[in-house]
Parts: structure tokens; sequence; C-alpha cells
């Protein structure tokens, strides 16, 4: 997994930020909850990035 990965889990936050701001605007609870729900997915997704890439340090760490 990398950059582009990293990229497009954030762009989903994004998107589910938007999403909640634009339900919450328009009084649109179902809206606000698929944004928040986007946001945590993506939250998900971005921590099993960050977990695979300490993994991958402490191989690197053991091969040397």
């Amino acid at each position: 997994m990398g950059a582009d990965d990293k990229i497009s889990n954030k762009a989903e936050e994004l998107k589910g930020r938007t999403k909640e701001g634009v339900g919450r605007a328009t009084d649109d609870e179902r809206l606000e909850a698929e944004g928040r729900a986007d946001q945590s997915e993506s939250k998900v997704k971005q921590a099993g990035e960050k977990a695979k890439d300490a993994v991958k340090n402490v191989k690197d760490a053991f091969k040397r």
C-alpha cells in the first residue's frame, strides 16, 4: 500500500466532512450521518495504513 492509498483515504475523509457539513447546513440528518460514516471508514483505513507502515519499519530494522 502506497501513497495512492493514503491520498485516496484522505480524500474520502474530506468528502465525508463535506457531506456532514452540507447535511448539517440543510438539516438533512441522513446526509450528515453518511458524512460521519465516510469519515469513520476513512480513519479506520488510515489506521490500517499506519499499522502496515509500522510492521514494515520493524521488518526493515531486523534486516540490518
